[in-house]
């Protein structure tokens, strides 16, 4: 029995415009600008220092906003980085330059899942400070109340099975009572593997019936 279940984000509650679109560009044009005017500030001091360490090398400021801009171009999941982009984004939503895009059947289910007693819970590779800000500032408004917990690669990758298996630690339950909902292959690989239920979000196309994963094209097709 599904008691649990934890969702991804992009491509799955929210579409990959969005994030792609919309707040990559956005965190990207303000990096260099953001940098040096928080470098001093000691939560920016220890994400730059963080950075440095994992570019392998003692970086000066305009070097290091370099490598930034790099890994997001690339689309690389560097925790520090995503911590970053978040407090970017963070100046965006509160700025009301924008609103976080979730789909209107993500919505109406998470506020029905929760209502019936489901615990509800995101993973991303976003920081979780960015997750509360795209849910909080919704186009729905602020739809925090419904999530119980939110994870980022803090917790670990999301193709690693071993982080599928410190949620579930997390959260309390067996792996197996927890559903988790993704639009990539190798991330549900993984939350199998760990033996968490799974399901397969390809919005835009036809499920395939013979998929390895139970595949829907978007949450109404989710059955619990």
């Amino acid at each position: 029995m599904i008691k649990a279940i934890v969702t991804d984000i992009e491509g799955t509650t929210s579409s990959l415009s969005f994030v792609k679109d919309v707040l990559f560009p956005y965190a990207r044009a303000r990096l260099p600008d953001f940098v040096r005017r928080h470098r001093e500030q000691a939560e920016i001091k220890l994400l730059l220092a963080d950075a440095k360490q994992l570019a392998g090398g003692e970086l000066d400021d305009d070097a290091l906003i370099a490598q930034l801009i790099h890994w997001i171009d690339t689309d690389q999941k560097i925790t520090p980085l995503k911590s970053l982009q978040g407090l970017i984004w963070q100046e965006g939503y509160r700025n009301g330059d924008f609103t976080g895009h979730v789909y209107e059947d993500a919505v109406r289910n998470l506020r029905n899942w929760f209502g019936l007693g489901y615990k509800l819970y995101v993973y991303s590779s976003g920081s979780v400070q960015a997750q509360k800000l795209l849910f909080g500032y919704s186009d729905f408004g602020d739809l925090t109340p419904l999530f119980s917990g939110y994870f980022d690669t803090h917790i670990g990758g999301k193709k690693e099975a071993t982080s599928y298996e410190r949620i579930a630690a997390e959260l309390g339950l067996p792996a197996e009572q927890i559903l988790f909902l993704s639009d990539i292959k190798d991330e549900l690989d993984a939350a199998r593997q760990a033996g968490f239920a799974t399901c397969w979000l390809v919005r835009d196309q036809v499920p395939d019936t013979s998929a390895e994963h139970v595949q829907v094209s978007d949450f109404d097709g989710i059955h619990l």
